[in-house]
């Protein structure tokens, strides 16, 4: 006769190929059952295989569905032939799910073509950027809801995600508060509870008594301290379910727009998945995947939606991160591969007597940390490689002035150098300093519009150019013209200088400033310009390792970590809105001291959706009603170039004494005396742009201040302005915008040129070094990809850049 304890086994695993291996069997799931078998049962011949497979840390719940079905099958094949003299049991044949015809069409095919999608329904998915099925299988989930807790009703708890299979013993219509709802009982062998779905009377007549249904959500205590417990709006299904999509299991969050609810959701994706998933083939090499210990993309793919347990969507994670940073990797590295190995670059000859007068002229000395990305830049420009490097420096550290220098070198090797950078602001900020500091050395012969030049610069006369968009069209012909014939040394501009009618005579040097506003191609189309020439990239956004490497993945990396001495401590503080006069009563006695201010606004017209300071109208209240007294000025990007030409020059001069502006003075304006940063909106900026504007202040020998105003921050908000207050360390700061807003929002606009990450964490260190050592290995066995087993990575990596990699 057969003992109890398989007896009863059998008829669990039986059940559990009737529900097509859901691990719904029991209540709490089958690998409860099991560890309960062994605690109550003694090591008898027929139980001892169950414990060879508990005792190995065996989990039925880790396991993918055609894992389950065949440890169900080989279980009961076990338990029948562990009873001597019985015949296998005949083992019932499991529910299979339907079978699913071949799908028509492409991954390409736009999702039209699943059913259940209308036209409308597609432009509702449009909006969230999924258009055509490969799309839908790379939309991922926000997270996951962990409904895999199943309880019996006596044992529930409060404010806990739980899951109980119960039966309806009855659900009617009721009028709660102004509301109509659904309001239920339901049961187990253990209890009743109940349940209530708000504001949907139409689920009353779905919920048939005595169906069997699966609820999975949060209870709560109703009325409160009573002790009676209560399922509130639970994500539910019927146990007949062929596929538990919303309960019992990890369930998705998908992002939603207006018309989208979770449900339909959550269905239509799952549908496309378990058709679409199969057809995906594989464009990573099989010896990445196995020396990385990487899962097949399309079971990547099916357990980022649907994982079978937490294991399985880490692995899934891992996978599809793995893919993203490993993508990225090969594209900057392919392009510094070809740039650097491909080509020959033009060594320069270091002229140490004109470095050593230039850096003599200076008023004040480098400081260490100029020295040695001097040095590393330097020894760059000697090689035969083309340099590609980036310098990263706090605001203020000196970039300009190792730009400067390094840029004499280029035009004492008889090549031309070009500073590219985002706006006109700043490349006219660029002009004047540049300029400024090359006057220490030689007299210039006197500014002739954008053209400025130095005939007594020892040994090298040197011409400087200045070219924007906005100067007339005479102007931008005859500094091409003299660009074009080499009579231009240094060229300072704007996008103007990748214009095809832009070209060199002889360029050997390119410095991109503020290179995260310029994606990877405009950098590109720079250094098309010239043969080969040499390249620097400057930041003053202080840039954490992983994003480093994500972004500038061909770039050698230089860090002027390094205030020079005498910058004074910018103090910082957060004021409330009660706050405000007192903030412009300081601005005013600070201004009687004979110093200047800066008031940043978010934008520069009133807008009636963002409650927000806007520069225009600011600029208008400030002037008539509170500062009447004053000399203000406003500066905004939509200003033709003259006036903000104007507008910048009144301010440097001391002609203004308060500065009305939007973002643009986020960099490009050096003003010594102005001594207040007085930021409205400060919420609505991420950490590193008001470490930015921040740094437009403390530049000269008087204590300075930035205040901070916000209305009504969010929550994330205040946490950003806590942040921002007690910490003066670029990079630190840096780290916390990472953290709290993410790669895509970091520099405060969309990074141009960053292809998104969706799976991906910027604190995923091991994992980004891991995907740019597979990266170094596969170029370097096979540079162009051209081999057959990578051409599927080589398409992949073109698709991506093509649609990551231009400038927005």
């Amino acid at each position: 006769m057969l003992n109890l304890g398989v007896k009863s086994l059998q008829k669990i695993l039986q059940l559990e190929q009737a529900k097509g291996y859901s691990n719904l069997a029991v209540i709490g799931g089958l690998d409860r059952y099991l560890h309960g078998c062994l605690e109550k049962t003694d090591a008898t011949e027929q139980l001892l295989f169950l414990k060879e497979v508990c005792s190995a840390g065996f989990s039925y719940a880790a396991l993918n569905r055609d894992e389950r079905k065949e440890w169900v099958e080989g279980m009961l094949q076990q338990l029948a032939e562990s009873v001597a003299g019985e015949q296998p049991a005949k083992v019932p044949s499991p529910r299979l799910p339907k079978r699913r015809i071949a799908p028509s069409g492409s991954l390409d095919s736009p999702i039209t073509v699943l059913k259940g999608i209308s036209p409308t329904l597609a432009a509702k998915f449009a909006k969230l950027g999924v258009k055509t099925i490969r799309e839908m299988l790379y939309f991922f989930p926000r997270r996951h809801l962990d409904y895999t807790q199943m309880k019996p009703i006596s044992e529930l708890e409060k404010d806990q995600e739980q899951t109980i299979v119960a039966t309806v013993w009855e659900a009617h219509t009721a009028a709660l508060g102004w509301r109509k709802s659904t309001e239920a009982t339901v049961a187990d062998d253990t209890g009743t509870v109940r349940v209530v779905w708000f504001n949907q009377p139409y689920l009353a007549k779905r919920l048939r008594t005595n169906a069997q249904i699966v609820l999975s959500g949060k209870v709560s205590e109703f009325p409160r301290r009573s002790g009676k417990l209560v399922f509130e709006s639970p994500e539910w299904e019927t146990l007949e379910a062929e596929d538990l999509i919303h309960t019992g299991r990890l369930v998705p969050l998908y992002p939603l727009t207006e018309g989208l609810n979770p449900r339909r959701v959550r269905k239509l994706v799952k549908e496309a998945v378990a058709q679409w998933s199969p057809q995906l083939v594989d464009f990573l090499p099989q010896e990445v995947r196995d020396r990385c210990s990487l899962v097949d993309l399309p079971q990547a793919i099916q357990q980022a939606h649907y994982p079978d347990s937490e294991q399985r969507k880490d692995e899934a994670r891992r996978r599809l991160a793995f893919d993203e940073l490993f993508l990225i990797q090969l594209g900057v590295l392919a392009r510094k591969q070809e740039w650097q190995e491909g080509q020959r670059g033009n060594p320069f000859q270091i002229d140490d007597p004109l470095l050593e007068r230039f850096l003599n002229s200076l008023p004040f000395t480098l400081t260490p940390a100029q020295q040695k990305v001097m040095g590393e830049i330097l020894s760059d420009l000697e090689k035969s490689q083309p340099m590609c490097r980036l310098l990263q420096g706090e605001v203020g550290s000196g970039k300009t002035v190792v730009a400067t220098a390094v840029l004499l070198v280029a035009v004492a090797n008889g090549y031309q150098g070009a500073l590219m950078a985002p706006t006109e602001v700043l490349a006219e900020q660029h002009f004047h300093n540049i300029s400024t500091l090359l006057s220490k050395v030689g007299q210039p012969e006197g500014e002739k519009g954008p053209l400025l030049s130095y005939p007594s610069l020892p040994s090298y006369p040197l011409t400087i150019a200045l070219l924007t968009g906005s100067l007339s069209q005479g102007e931008k012909q005859k500094i091409q013209q003299l660009i074009r014939q080499g009579e231009v040394d240094l060229v300072i501009g704007t996008h103007a200088l990748i214009q095809k009618e832009v070209e060199f005579n002889r360029l050997g040097l390119v410095v991109v400033d503020e290179q995260h506003r310029f994606g990877v191609l405009q950098r590109s189309a720079l250094r098309q310009k010239g043969f080969n020439p040499h390249v620097l990239v400057m930041s003053a956004t202080p840039i954490p390792r992983t994003l480093a490497l994500t972004l500038y993945g061909d770039l050698d990396l230089s860090v002027i970590d390094q205030l020079p001495p005498g910058r004074v401590a910018i103090e910082t503080k957060w004021l409330n809105p009660g706050q405000r006069e007192a903030a412009y009563a300081f601005l005013r006695r600070k201004i009687a001291e004979g110093r200047q201010a800066f008031i940043i606004c978010p934008l520069i017209e009133e807008s009636e959706s963002i409650e927000t300071k806007a520069a225009v109208a600011e600029y208008q209240r400030l002037s008539e009603d509170v500062f009447p007294d004053l000399r203000l000025g406003l500066l905004h990007g939509r200003l033709p170039t003259s006036e903000k030409e104007e507008v910048m020059r009144n301010f440097r001069d001391g002609e203004l004494d308060i500065l009305v502006s939007t973002p643009v003075v986020e960099v490009g304006i050096d003003i010594p005396n102005a001594v207040v940063m007085l930021i409205e909106g400060a919420d609505r900026f991420g950490l590193s742009q008001l470490h930015q504007f921040r740094g437009r202040v403390g530049r000269g020998e008087h204590k300075s201040h930035c205040l901070l105003l916000a209305e009504t921050p969010s929550l994330e908000g205040r946490e950003r302005l806590k942040i921002i207050e007690r910490t003066r360390d670029g990079f630190l700061l840096a780290e916390e915008d990472l953290k709290i807003r993410g790669p895509g929002e970091f520099f405060g606009t969309r990074q141009s040129g960053l292809p998104d990450l969706r799976m991906a964490r910027l604190s995923d260190v091991a994992l980004l070094e891991l995907a740019r050592e597979e990266a170094f290995r596969l170029l370097r066995d096979d540079p162009g990809l051209k081999q057959s087993e990578h051409l599927l990575l080589a398409k992949e990596v073109a698709q991506l850049w093509e649609k990551g990699g231009e400038a927005s």
